[in-house]
């Protein structure tokens, strides 16, 4: 049975799609959607999925430390409990483990942003051009470079393969002009963090969703079948097999997702699933902690609380504490 994201997976879905410049080598799958779709499963209560728990407690450490003793692991996540425990009552809150999530999460994009803008060269004004990403990202495809944009999107709207590499190009061009502001065809190192990580900005909520329409849309019709959204979720598996995780996101897709009942979702059912109003991945997240290590139900964790279910917290996992809470400090 498919686990909802493997360990594997777990680093890589917190990466926008432009990270494919490192190697040149194309994902299967838009990871700001996975990494959407994993945090709306965990939280529907389906079978419960630790690292998940481990990325969101530990960010961009979670992959760092692995194979720790028990002794050791509680060890580290002692130390990391003191400085969540900000006024040293000797309790975790929720509140206090929902600002911890947000570091971490804002500790790994500002990590990623400062990494990836330090790797472009030639900026005007320190900002970047579209022509400068272009050939930083792709200048590697020489074939690919030496066409115009007019030919590569025509090329993108031809090809039955959703991730080749005009495709790729043509959406970071649309992703760029969303994430532009201003307007001035350059991007900010501000706005740099929205066109790598829309899913982080109100304003590029709409490309998030357009985004998701077209990696899932196989056919083109501007609406996702039931076997389109399946072949999506759990690639490989036909819709018509019996496994109960298939049954499960066949009776979502019934009840929740397709709204008007037609078979399909549209652009607005869309935007209603993978974009919930109110939906806190931080404040859901802190509540399931608490809820899942509160032996005594008064609402908040005790060291020994956490220590108890440290299996949850970072399992065989732990990190480089000492640098997490270093920076965890500096905030």
């Amino acid at each position: 049975m498919k686990v909802i994201i493997s360990k594997c997976m777990m680093f890589l879905l917190m990466f926008s799609i432009c990270s494919m410049s490192v190697n040149g080598v194309p994902n299967t799958k838009e990871p700001v959607l996975e990494k959407l779709q994993a945090q709306q499963q965990h939280f529907r209560g389906e079978e419960h999925n630790p690292d998940y728990d481990h990325e969101a407690f530990l960010g961009q450490e979670a992959e760092e430390f692995d194979n720790l003793t028990q002794e050791e692991s509680q060890r580290r996540l002692s130390v990391i409990v003191d400085k969540i425990d900000k006024n040293n009552d000797g309790y975790v809150t929720q509140e206090e483990l929902k600002d911890w999530i947000k570091f971490t999460q804002t500790r790994y994009i500002m990590n990623d942003v400062h990494s990836q803008w330090d790797n472009h060269k030639n900026l005007e004004n320190d900002k970047l051009s579209w022509a400068i990403y272009r050939k930083d990202t792709y200048g590697f495809m020489s074939g690919h470079f030496e066409r115009s944009e007019d030919d590569e999107a025509k090329e993108a709207h031809k090809s039955d393969d959703s991730y080749t590499y005009a495709k790729m190009i043509l959406r970071d061009k649309r992703r760029w002009a969303a994430a532009d502001v201003d307007g001035d065809g350059l991007l900010s190192k501000e706005e740099f963090i929205s066109f790598l990580h829309p899913e982080e900005s109100v304003h590029m909520k709409d490309i998030v969703v357009y985004e998701t329409m077209d990696d899932m849309d196989k056919d083109k019709d501007n609406k996702i079948s039931m076997d389109e959204y399946i072949a999506d979720l759990f690639p490989g598996v036909e819709p018509n097999e019996e496994p109960n995780f298939i049954k499960s996101e066949i009776e979502q897709f019934k009840t929740y997702r397709d709204k008007d009942g037609d078979g399909f979702l549209d652009i607005g059912e869309i935007k209603d699933w993978i974009l919930p109003d109110n939906f806190d991945h931080a404040e859901a997240e802190s509540r399931h902690l608490v809820y899942e290590s509160d032996s005594d139900a008064d609402g908040k964790l005790t060291k020994e609380e956490i220590l108890a279910k440290y299996d949850l917290f970072v399992g065989s996992q732990a990190t480089d504490f000492g640098e997490a809470i270093m920076k965890h400090d500096e905030l």
